[in-house]
């Protein structure tokens, strides 16, 4: 309906429309277009717009979403990262199983990889069409509405997986629970050349299978997905000619990365973008216990998630302020990509009316309120220690223990 010349030019009509000024362009349009596709049209603009948070607004105001389609694609930074690396392994053709819309797919797409995109979704699959369609993929993205564990992969240098990760209830977070379930994905990656499987971020590390590389990967300081790699360890892949035109093999990771390229099955590492920056386990203990330094240094969740706060703390000469808590604490300030500083000028045992106080006599208008091992909602930190502002001083709050014991870390970020 949408794909109709009416449809389109409806589209074009609606694209800006204000949320609050809806009701009366709907009942505007209504008098020359069916209602039905009036409904569609300004239903697409609003997916449209939230979907330019994930796509940029040039691709998002040219492609077509459903409603789960924009919750559950991947960032399009992520994606072509993820299809940088697949290129730089020597992949030439991947079929990406449970293709959603096709954001994966485009990614792969615009990086020279030829694509065929499943999804057993009948609408699903038709927007994924249409997406490649839109953006002028459709000589290197083939879209086919089937059953992902029906199809034959053999003919293709790699296999990309994205289950199916929410359900009638929600977000599922046992991988068997998955649609298809992790353990069918694994051996599906097995029996491929290459594969790159997507996982919930929450992912435990016992679930990792021993002959996968696994990397989590933030962007902006945002956790957005886990990776399981299969087949990095090998000699690129010889190069197969395949439709379209051919596309310059680029880099996934700039002078400085911290690991070798692809160092293969068992490897632990996080990815940080934009950038990337790579951090690789060494398989470090775990740093020691020490009293809070004039730094603390907060890991991205990347590192976190990967469980690699060792080899940052290594890198800072720094320890840890308890030994279940992931904040790292130094007397010298090193800059890190891994990590973000702060200069820490008090250490209070917690006491709301003690920080109240403080604030009140250090003229402090903006309070930013962190936490880690502490049940205390920072809002309602917030709330009750700066009922209003004071003045124009800024000041972060660690919520936090300290060698056990309950403790606030008072600071402000390292420019």
């Amino acid at each position: 309906m949408l794909l109709t010349p009416e449809g389109r030019a409806l589209l074009h009509e609606v694209r800006d429309t204000d949320p609050a000024r809806e009701l009366a362009v709907a009942t505007r349009l209504r008098r020359e277009h069916p209602a039905e596709l009036v409904s569609a049209a300004l239903g697409q603009a609003r997916l449209r717009q939230r979907a330019a948070a994930k796509f940029g607004a040039e691709d998002a105001g040219r492609m077509f979403f459903t409603p789960n389609g924009v919750e559950q694609s991947t960032r399009a930074s992520v994606a072509a990262y993820r299809a940088g690396r697949l290129k730089e392994l020597g992949v030439t053709s991947v079929a990406d199983l449970c293709c959603g819309i096709g954001g994966d797919a485009i990614a792969l797409a615009r990086a020279g990889i030829r694509v065929l995109a499943v999804d057993r979704d009948p609408l699903t699959a038709a927007t994924a069409r249409a997406n490649a369609e839109a953006l002028g993929l459709t000589a290197l993205i083939e879209v086919r509405e089937a059953d992902v564990t029906e199809v034959n992969t053999a003919g293709y240098d790699a296999v990309f997986v994205d289950p199916a990760r929410r359900g009638g209830r929600g977000r599922v977070f046992d991988p068997e629970a998955y649609s298809p379930p992790l353990s069918w994905a694994i051996t599906a990656a097995r029996g491929a050349p290459r594969a790159a499987l997507k996982v919930a971020p929450g992912i435990p590390h016992e679930a990792v299978p021993g002959d996968a590389e696994a990397e989590w990967i933030s962007d902006g300081g945002d956790v957005k997905e886990a990776v399981l790699w299969f087949g990095t360890g090998l000699p690129a892949a010889p190069s197969r000619p395949g439709p379209g035109p051919d596309s310059e093999p680029g880099s996934d990771s700039e002078p400085g990365s911290d690991s070798e390229p692809d160092p293969g099955p068992g490897a632990v590492r996080a990815t940080l973008l934009p950038g990337p920056r790579t951090l690789l386990s060494r398989g470090l203990p775990d740093p020691a216990v020490r009293p809070p330094g004039r730094y603390l240094y907060e890991p991205d969740g990347a590192v976190i998630r990967a469980h690699l706060v060792a080899e940052v703390a290594e890198r800072l000469d720094g320890g840890l302020i308890d030994p279940t808590i992931a904040y790292v604490t130094a007397d010298e300030h090193r800059p890190t990509p891994y990590a973000t500083a702060y200069e820490i000028t008090d250490r209070l045992p917690f006491n709301v009316k003690k920080l109240k106080a403080l604030l009140r006599e250090r003229q402090v208008g903006t309070l930013t309120v962190k936490k880690r091992g502490s049940a205390v909602e920072p809002e309602e930190l917030r709330r009750k220690a700066l009922p209003k502002p004071h003045g124009s001083a800024s000041v972060t709050v660690f919520l936090t223990r300290v060698a056990g014991a309950p403790t606030m870390l008072l600071g402000h970020p390292v420019r």
